[in-house]
């Protein structure tokens, strides 16, 4: 049994369950058109008029990451694990828009994270 933040998780599976709802919900409707689009350094963001803010690539990136490092929070109760998920989904992400890997990798890498994750504290629940 795996228990966080008053949750209680009676098998592994249930954790993981938990972590790829708040992944979707957190990589498709939170992220939004100016997030997805203001991450990628080689792609205008449309919702600037006029000049876009040099760097702006930069804070939605991280905005992201911020917001999925949340989600992993909220679910397992662990601030080191969402530590862990900002920076590798923030890897992740940029490498994606760096056309290091594709759509498909990418999110076959941040579900293999959440495996981790739930491997780790599986491991660790007392």
């Amino acid at each position: 049994m795996i228990a966080n933040i008053g949750i209680t998780y009676d098998a592994p599976w249930m954790l993981l369950f938990a972590m790829l709802i708040m992944h979707a919900i957190a990589d498709f409707p939170l992220q939004g058109a100016f997030l997805a689009q203001g991450k990628n350094r080689h792609l205008a963001n449309s919702e600037f008029q006029g000049e876009e803010p040099s760097g702006l690539w930069l804070y939605c990136l991280t905005a992201h990451s911020l917001i999925q490092a949340g989600g992993v929070w909220l679910v397992t109760g662990s601030a080191v694990i969402a530590a862990v998920e900002f920076l590798i989904h923030w890897l992740l992400d940029y490498a994606k828009c760096e056309r290091w890997t594709n759509f498909h990798v990418d999110q076959l890498a941040h579900v293999l994270c959440k495996v981790g994750y739930v491997i780790y504290l599986s491991s660790h629940a007392s």
